[in-house]
């Protein structure tokens, strides 16, 4: 047993430190009769005490006897010398990592160089060097390339006996076609005056330097490469759709410019659009936004007026019409590039140049409707009003521009309190007419040629994107340049009197049940699926057109029902997801019928509409509108709606940096925007135009002549 005095202090201690201490007091004598079960409080010790009455004691083998002693514990290390350590362990670990990360790169650099030339035979086809000479005009024709044979392992040379498509264009919809396409089912020829891909909805950030233009493009050749394609920097002049033949026209070694045909076997139309001058005078005097031309024109033209500004011989009338930047269209592009251009003026200006400057700048935006971005939901329009309200950005709604002078501008506004329209004028030193879509001069020359074709903004297409007018299932467009016809009144009605002089009924006198209308609304659908939102409920179209209430649909009923949705359906937007979308769903389709070919080719079938058969008409489903409005943004999200600062901004960059073209671009584009976070934009330094040229107003081809001269 334990001794009495140990025994009874047991039951007092209620810590493991305390009984460690009273182990140690205790006699060598009595350290062989501890307990076998240690309880380090007091509770424990007597729930187990109730537990076990009759506790055991037994004493410890000799070779598990252990010695007490009564030496203090060895101290450790102080808190501040064991962070000393650890941090000198992580910075150490950091350097390895990164100099190990920095020798790889460099090694890998060695790799991309090359010190042996390259001295492999090539061999070029006679037709590819000289070719033949035809067609219309009596021109050459480029049946053969010069790269058709140059491909190791000869794969360009099965490629150049498949079907010849062709592109125009090197836009949106153009590079979601390339990219949708099988390598190997088509012999494929890009032919663009542009030999990169532009990322157009950041357009607007180059021309203020928040990105640099070379972040926003990819060139076409590393695009067409994955599908062993060819590509020709050159201009389509014209198409003879009889001989299936493209005019093409380039500028030579000397800077003639020279024709020759290109054959094809199928036809994509890319070419986009211009921008809509809408009859207005003087827009020589304007600065667009479709190319990086045009966004290095803009920031040129902003740091010309700036330099003038400064110069101590101009005056304060002069100091302000230089500093005073119009925006004509209240549009998406337009209200970001006012955005930018204020940002840029409020953020960096005051950083490089008298700080009078910024209080003499005046940014106008003139809006032929009641809102800018008409486009989007109220609420967000009337947010990005306020928006701009609250940064002093001066927006004109209800304006009309009449004509554009080289140094101010001539405007209609509707008054409100007279509600008579009053001519205006605004002095002004930068112009950007941002007002809408228009065909190039190529569609024109194409809609005149073809039947059918009666928009006066676009080329029509069907729902299969196929162009009107042309021969069936041989050329399609796409992107700005086209639009997709919405006839569905004339086609049901066609439907419907070939299906009633089938049966001997005269098509005027035909009346349909509710069950013939079901059916009826399903080839609708099918046929032109962007019409499937008006078509949901039947039965209530149904009763609403039977004005009789006979449970009949006549002739005259129907017409008038398949009109008014005709009348509902819109016109696509030209927009870049539209584009995309229609270069995806062309790309699928293509790859369909290259699949199907063979076995058409087996059952010799070489008419009818084969696109129909093997896939579905286009649709369009709209993803949702975003703009940038000055350090906020906008988001139009079918139905969901919602606006914010910095945050916004953010999602928006981070919206726009997932669709960017290539990871290339994408490591460049987050660069600028740590660059401008950094360093700001930093674009005041650099400026193309002599200083004797800054204080006037001039044509920018007479600027670039200027420029030029010794």
């Amino acid at each position: 047993m334990l001794p009495r005095s140990i025994a009874a202090r047991s039951t007092r201690f209620s810590s493991a430190p305390q009984l460690q201490r009273l182990s140690t007091r205790c006699p060598r004598t009595h350290s062989l009769l501890l307990p076998s079960r240690i309880y380090h409080s007091r509770s424990s010790f007597i729930a187990g005490a109730k537990t076990h009455k009759a506790a055991r004691w037994r004493l410890p083998q000799p070779a598990t006897k252990r010695s007490l002693t009564t030496k203090p514990l060895p101290s450790t290390q102080s808190r501040f010398v064991r962070f000393c350590y650890r941090s000198a362990a992580y910075c150490g670990s950091v350097v390895l990592i990164t100099g190990a990360v920095i020798t790889a790169f460099f090694i890998y650099d060695a790799t991309t160089y090359k010190n042996d030339p390259s001295n492999e035979e090539i061999t070029v086809s006679e037709l590819a060097l000289h070719p033949r000479r035809g067609g219309p005009k009596n021109l050459p024709i480029a049946s053969v390339l010069v790269d058709d044979d140059d491909q190791e392992g000869r794969e360009m040379q099965t490629q150049k006996y498949k079907p010849k498509l062709v592109i125009l264009g090197t836009g949106w919809g153009s590079v979601a076609l390339l990219k949708g396409l099988n390598p190997d089912d088509y012999h494929i020829t890009v032919v663009s005056p542009s030999n990169y891909f532009l990322f157009t909805p950041m357009l607007p950030s180059a021309t203020v330097g928040t990105l640099e233009l070379r972040s926003l493009v990819e060139p076409v050749r590393r695009i067409i490469t994955r599908v062993k394609g060819h590509f020709l920097k050159a201009q389509a002049e014209d198409v003879d759709f009889s001989e299936k033949l493209v005019e093409v026209s380039a500028l030579g070694p000397n800077g003639e410019k020279q024709h020759f045909y290109l054959p094809y076997d199928k036809l994509v139309i890319g070419v986009g659009s211009i921008t809509n001058p809408h009859g207005v005078q003087g827009l020589e005097n304007c600065h667009f936004l479709k190319d990086v031309s045009d966004a290095r024109k803009i920031r040129n033209t902003v740091i010309r007026n700036l330099e003038a500004a400064c110069l101590p011989t101009t005056s304060d009338e002069e100091r302000k019409r230089l500093l005073s930047f119009v925006i004509s269209g209240g549009g998406p592009t337009g209200v970001e590039f006012a955005a930018e251009l204020f940002d840029m003026l409020n953020e960096d200006l005051c950083n490089y140049f008298p700080k009078i400057l910024r209080s003499e700048i005046s940014v106008h935006v003139i809006q032929s409707r009641g809102h800018i971005l008409n486009t989007y939901d109220e609420a967000l329009s009337r947010y990005a009003e306020a928006r701009f309200a609250h940064d002093h950005v001066d927006v004109l709604t209800n304006s009309r521009v009449k004509e554009v002078q080289p140094d101010k501008i001539l405007f209609t506004q509707k008054d409100e309190e007279t509600g008579k329209i009053v001519t205006k004028e605004l002095p002004m030193g930068f112009c950007l007419w941002s007002t809408g879509v228009s065909q190039t001069e190529f569609c024109q020359k194409l809609a005149k040629k073809l039947d059918g074709q009666n928009n006066k903004h676009a080329l029509e297409t069907d729902s299969h994107l196929r162009l009107i007018g042309a021969p069936l299932g041989d050329v399609y467009a796409i992107g700005d340049c086209s639009t997709v016809q919405n006839n569905v009144s004339d086609h049901i009605l066609t439907f419907l009197r070939t299906l009633a002089w089938e049966k001997g009924k005269d098509p005027q006198q035909m009346e349909i049940s509710y069950k013939d209308w079901r059916s009826v609304a399903k080839r609708v659908k099918q046929r032109f699926p962007q019409a499937s939102d008006h078509l949901r409920r039947l039965d209530r179209l149904f009763e609403q057109y039977d004005k009789d209430k006979s449970g009949k649909l006549d002739f005259g009923e129907l017409h008038e029902l398949l009109h008014q949705i005709d009348s509902k359906l819109t016109s696509l937007p030209a927009t870049a997801q539209r584009a995309h979308q229609q270069g995806q769903y062309l790309a699928r389709k293509l790859n369909k019928i290259a699949h199907a070919a063979p076995g058409m080719r087996l059952n010799e079938m070489d008419y009818g509409d084969l696109d129909e058969a093997v896939y579905k008409a286009f649709e369009y489903k709209h993803l949702g509108s975003l703009a940038y409005i000055g350090n906020a943004a906008v988001f139009d999200i079918n139905g969901l709606n919602f606006s914010g600062g910095l945050l916004a901004v953010y999602l928006w960059r981070s919206v726009y940096f997932a669709q960017s073209v290539s990871f290339r671009t994408r490591v460049l584009m987050a660069m600028d925007w740590t660059k401008r976070a950094l360093f700001g934009r930093g674009e005041y330094t650099t400026c193309v135009y002599r200083s004797n040229i800054l204080t006037a107003p001039h044509r920018h081809d007479e600027l670039l002549d200027k420029t030029q001269q010794p």
